[in-house]
């Protein structure tokens, strides 16, 4: 079920946080273990026929992760590194057949003309972020960081439902210290309100702005995939309704996610750092998708050699990990050119710099012009990669940047937004809303920080706080119900 709908919102959501609160507050185990029911119960709810495989994965990397333990206790290490071995292979080839089986077969189908057969799986939702939590799990125990085990604690940590199927990536040492906290399962009227006031805010995120400006992405990028070639202004127009939708989508969803864990006393990862304010492509990713970021500095660049083998191997490091993490978010060569992309820009940029050096570097950041200059090219460069992100052929995208550039004779403007019933004008006034907001407005993550430290600290309003939040929560709730489809997350795909 959605965040979005009224059945997660007014059924779903009370009934797990009294039966979390109540078990837990008779034995911590109680709580953790309602906890972890529902969870599967809201897997369940998507695709019930992958419930099985979320808890066979479950068990194999528990299982997996208490080997290595056991390994390293009567001082086999060899033994610890064949279980890793094991158990990631496990988790990659599992993925792989679910998620990249018909990419690898299509591949081949085109280079070697070949007519394999399409395989007959479909993608779980989550597998992606599951798979990674759990490799990042098996990974820090083979480094003896962490030893864990309760299987209940595990299991939680893993289907924990507002993580489970679009992120944060999460760590074990982030969040099996708060599993085994017991007052954890005490209510906190501050938590609870701040978390639903943060809650709804990311809800307006999803309902308002997202699902708002999407219909401009769509009525550009859909029937440009089709072979129409769209006039410049459209394109342009359709690039950042989409470099815009996809910002508040996903940012709406963490925010989400960071509220409904605030509800169950439960802190989760902060996903997002204003990345539309950053002055090069390198805090660009520090600010974006932050989680998976560190995912793939720690378990991907780092192993590879990071910066450590010379500039040449660091340049080659950077250009793997961004080639990987496309690929991880989607099974499409457009995917694994938008990582590339990236890969691209970080190597520019860590040239740029190392050719100026620290001194010139640092005198060119106290230049109020240069920093625009750099912020426009930064954006520049995060848009043209969000073409090959949201087409779904290299031709689609080819036809979106030529339009974008003046290299093709421009149609007449608008017309593929007449034919969607849309207007330039308007969508260039979302754009320049939403763009405002991203670039202007305080973090969302400073909001509810903030938020929360003042319901910490005073107990009187808290009751209008949480009426508040409670009827923008339901009103939005009914917007988007009220409407003729339901639009799931964008990161749900990957």
């Amino acid at each position: 079920m959605l965040f979005t709908t009224s059945t997660f919102f007014l059924l779903y959501l009370p009934i797990v946080l009294a039966g979390y609160y109540a078990l837990g507050r008779v034995t911590p185990l109680g709580g953790a273990g309602w906890l972890l029911a529902a969870s599967l119960f809201f897997y369940g709810w998507w695709m019930p026929q992958f419930t099985l495989l979320l808890v066979a994965s479950i068990a194999v990397n528990f299982g997996v992760g208490l080997a290595m333990q056991r390994c390293w206790r009567l001082g086999r290490s060899g033994g610890a590194r064949r279980w890793l071995i094991a158990g990631v292979g496990f988790d990659l080839v599992v993925l792989g057949i679910f998620k990249y089986a018909n990419f690898f077969i299509g591949s081949l189908n085109a280079v070697l003309g070949s007519r394999l057969p399409a395989a007959a799986v479909i993608l779980p939702i989550g597998i992606s972020f599951y798979t990674f939590t759990q490799v990042a799990y098996l990974a820090d125990t083979y480094q003896r960081k962490v030893t864990e085990g309760r299987w209940i604690h595990y299991g939680v940590f893993v289907t924990y439902f507002p993580h489970l199927v679009a992120g944060p990536v999460l760590h074990h040492a982030q969040m099996m210290p708060q599993f085994a906290d017991t007052s954890v399962y005490r209510l906190r009227a501050d938590r609870l309100i701040g978390g639903l006031a943060i809650f709804a805010l990311g809800l307006a995120k999803k309902v308002i702005l997202a699902d708002g400006i999407a219909p401009y992405a769509d009525a550009i990028f859909d029937p440009t995939d089709l072979g129409l070639q769209p006039s410049g202004a459209e394109a342009w127009l359709g690039a950042l309704a989409y470099t815009l939708q996809l910002y508040f989508d996903f940012s709406g969803y963490s925010d989400m996610a960071i509220g409904l864990s605030w509800m169950f006393n439960i802190r989760l990862p902060f996903n997002f750092d204003s990345p539309y304010k950053a002055l090069n492509i390198s805090e660009f990713w520090r600010r974006w998708h932050m989680t998976l970021s560190a995912f793939l500095r720690d378990y991907l660049y780092v192993p590879l050699g990071g910066n450590r083998k010379g500039p040449v191997r660091r340049y080659v490091n950077l250009a793997l990990t961004m080639l990987l993490g496309g690929l991880w978010h989607g099974a499409a060569w457009t995917f694994v050119v938008w990582g590339g992309l990236h890969g691209l820009y970080l190597g520019v940029n860590h040239a740029f710099r190392a050719l100026l050096g620290p001194v010139r570097t640092a005198r060119l950041q106290r230049s109020r012009a240069a920093a625009a200059a750099a912020w426009a090219l930064t954006m520049l460069a995060v848009v043209v990669g969000w073409v090959f992100f949201r087409s779904t052929s290299f031709a689609g995208a080819g036809r979106m940047l030529a339009a974008m550039s003046g290299l093709v004779p421009s149609p007449e403007p608008g017309l593929q937004l007449w034919n969607a019933g849309l207007h330039l004008h308007v969508g260039l006034l979302w754009c320049a809303v939403l763009g405002t907001i991203a670039c202007l407005a305080p973090n969302s993550n400073r909001i509810g920080s903030v938020l929360l430290g003042w319901l910490e600290r005073h107990a009187a309003p808290r009751l209008v706080a949480a009426g508040a939040a409670f009827t923008l929560a339901a009103l939005l709730v009914v917007v988007n119900t009220a409407r003729e489809s339901t639009s799931a997350f964008i990161y749900f795909n990957f």
